[in-house]
């Protein structure tokens, strides 16, 4: 049997490797935005390093209460071959490695900005996670709208997340999200 484990492309490794503060979450959720990008093989970035084996149309970062980049994920599900490799699941374990720490909440306010409301996978990890906050993009129904399958999750998620004191925002820079699952889908990308 093979052993398993995230293999990440060179461009995320570097990216993660680096240090970045944010403004605000607008400016977050953009460079978010502009992983979802690169990640696809649609973006005029210049990260060094693009192997070629593209990833889904999904990023997420985790942020600290400074808005210090933490941690930036990337959906490599079809390239790693592994179904738990989505966007946010890799930023959380990336971020959890850095901090050395299965709870983020233990240590300090973090926040996960998503370029997609969570899926089913990924909403039951959040608040195992321990962050305070997510922010979100896309809808999951615009992620099901081309063809993915976000599982069942409760209607009400975000109520739920909240209700465990987990704030939740909808919507931020929701249009170039839609925009960036349009570009993956006219490419021919991977739907599952």
């Amino acid at each position: 049997m093979q052993e398993t484990g995230l293999s990440l492309p060179n461009w995320l490794r570097e990216i993660n490797a680096g240090q970045r503060r944010f403004a605000n979450l607008s400016e977050a959720m953009s460079f978010t935005l502009d992983i979802v990008a690169h990640n696809c093989g649609i973006s005029g970035e210049s990260w060094e390093g693009a192997e070629g084996e593209w990833g889904g149309p999904f990023g997420a970062v985790v942020l600290d209460a400074d808005l210090k980049l933490v941690a930036v994920g990337a959906n490599r599900v079809v390239p790693s071959q592994a179904s738990i490799y989505h966007a946010e699941m890799v930023a959380l374990l990336l971020a959890q490695q850095r901090l050395g720490s299965h709870n983020l909440g233990a240590l300090g306010d973090y926040t996960l900005v998503t370029s997609c409301a969570p899926c089913a996978m990924c909403l039951g990890a959040i608040p195992f996670a321990g962050v305070q906050r997510v922010v979100c993009g896309a809808r999951g129904e615009d992620a099901e709208g081309i063809g993915f399958d976000e599982g069942d999750k409760p209607d009400h998620w975000a109520d739920r997340l909240r209700a465990r004191g987990i704030a939740v925002e909808e919507d931020l820079c929701r249009e170039r999200a839609l925009m960036l699952f349009e570009a993956y889908r006219a490419r021919g990308g991977v739907i599952y």
